[in-house]
């Protein structure tokens, strides 16, 4: 039912934290569900179930549902989850984020040079990035997922932050967020588990290698910036 629009009739409040309990209506089996909002709900409301709750052995699974104009990411749920007595192991959800950042270097010859890696799943090229974790924000996020993926301790430029949104498969929507990040090294340790390749390449060269419309834009913004700065002698 992941991505199903229902109308949740609400019973109660389960916790402080905006987690009710309610049923959805017309439904034959009365499954209980549990809605996370960030608002007072009463009454019947129109929600999207965006996440499945795996229980522990011999618990049941239970269906996660929010109101439609809201977005809600596995640690959040976690988190909130953890606050009452329930218990599971695994949260599917429907929404996913993952930060990084466009990693660049200036070389001896003062030319602009972008870090390009390739994942395990993936068959594109690509920007380093990561899942995000319960108590991080996208800069803490972006940093550490550098850092594993890479061993690169980078600095983050002020006021670039772009989007990227997309359904790779099924019902699942994934946003991406990607800063601006400098490294003042060029030597690269990949983390074997998630990475396969690495490459450091003009921004022209990198703008061919990526197939995704989203880099591609994301790129040529990383452009506009880094020559402006090149012509500053920033």
């Amino acid at each position: 039912m992941l991505g199903k629009n229902v109308t949740i009739e609400i019973f109660g409040i389960l916790s402080e934290k905006r987690l009710y309990s309610g049923n959805i209506v017309g439904s034959s089996d009365m499954r209980r569900v549990y809605i996370i909002t960030n608002h007072e709900l009463h009454g019947n409301i129109d929600c999207i179930i965006i996440a499945a709750a795996i229980g522990t052995t011999g618990a049941q699974t239970r269906l996660i549902a929010a109101p439609e104009n809201e977005v809600f990411y596995e640690p959040e749920i976690s988190e909130r989850l953890e606050r009452t007595s329930l218990k599971f192991k695994k949260i599917n959800c429907i929404y996913e984020k993952s930060c990084g950042a466009v990693i660049y270097r200036i070389t001896d010859r003062n030319e602009i040079r972008i870090l390009l890696v390739k994942n395990h799943n993936g068959k594109c090229w690509t920007f380093p990035k990561g899942h995000i974790e319960s108590g991080e924000n996208e800069q803490q996020t972006a940093l550490r997922e550098i850092k594993e993926e890479t061993g690169l301790t980078v600095t983050i430029v002020p006021g670039f932050r772009q989007i990227s949104t997309y359904r790779p498969f099924g019902k699942i929507r994934k946003t991406a967020v990607f800063f601006l990040a400098k490294a003042e090294k060029s030597i690269v340790n990949m983390q074997q588990t998630e990475i396969d390749y690495y490459l450091w390449v003009s921004i022209d060269e990198a703008l061919k290698m990526c197939r995704h419309e989203n880099d591609t834009n994301i790129l040529r913004e990383v452009r506009k910036i880094l020559y402006e700065q090149l012509r500053n002698g920033a």
